[in-house]
């Protein structure tokens, strides 16, 4: 006898439209799950708030805090906004022994989580209807180490504005956006948010290799006269 052929076993075929949706789902849920493992708990090396009024100084080296010079004035909408991202300000001019001025403006945010973060120069200067140049970045070469800096020259008119600034997030120093956001995703990994500095030092001179020169020698004497804690929260921990 001929053994009796069997119908062939017919595989039920997955809807390419529920396949779809499947995959959407375990996606978002994977990236839910992700976000909450992410999610910071605790304050970088749970470092006290910093004090910015009362730890720079008005006067050292040879330079002195100018009370009668109008620092870079913010107009109030944009005011109101870096009010709500940062926890302090500070903004001053300084005259050193041969009368040049340097302008000095620090912003601290104590939270540093991907809804808080340190708005770069370049687009607070644009947002004044300031001309900006194009960014270069690379190393400011002091006696206390070396720190990443990103130069630029903001225009408007007549006044010719170069600019030299730096990013501390935690204690790690950077000078570029995406510093910044590496930074800030080490510290997630740790479980941490970390408090973040924005430095920023500028002079009003058409000489711009002459501007840079003296913000160097600014930031060298400034960051000399602190004590090497309070110097930390302003360069992080220089070389690691």
């Amino acid at each position: 006898m001929k053994p009796k052929a069997t119908a062939p076993t017919v595989m039920p075929q997955m809807n390419p439209f529920s396949f779809r949706h499947l995959f959407i789902g375990l996606a978002m849920l994977a990236a839910a799950i992700f976000a909450v493992a992410m999610k910071p708990t605790q304050s970088a090396g749970n470092r006290p708030r910093i004090d910015l009024e009362t730890m720079i100084p008005r006067a050292f080296g040879s330079w002195k805090a100018e009370q009668t010079i109008a620092p870079f004035l913010v107009p109030p909408e944009l005011r109101a906004s870096l009010d709500r991202i940062y926890d302090q300000t500070l903004a001053r001019t300084y005259i050193n022994a041969s009368g040049e001025s340097i302008m000095l403006s620090i912003a601290y945010g104590g939270d540093q989580s991907d809804s808080l973060q340190l708005h770069l120069p370049e687009g607070c200067y644009r947002g004044q209807g300031f001309a900006v140049g194009e960014k270069t970045e690379g190393f400011m070469n002091t006696a206390l180490g070396d720190i990443p800096v990103a130069r630029l020259i903001a225009t408007k008119g007549q006044r010719n504005e170069p600019i030299t600034y730096w990013i501390v997030i935690g204690r790690r120093v950077t000078a570029e956006g995406w510093g910044m956001k590496k930074a800030k995703l080490l510290y997630a990994l740790k479980g941490q948010v970390p408090d973040g500095v924005l430095m920023r030092i500028s002079s009003i001179t058409p000489d711009v290799g002459r501007a840079y020169r003296l913000q160097r020698d600014f930031a060298e004497d400034l960051l000399a006269a602190l004590p090497p804690v309070q110097r930390e929260r302003l360069t992080g921990a220089l070389g690691n």
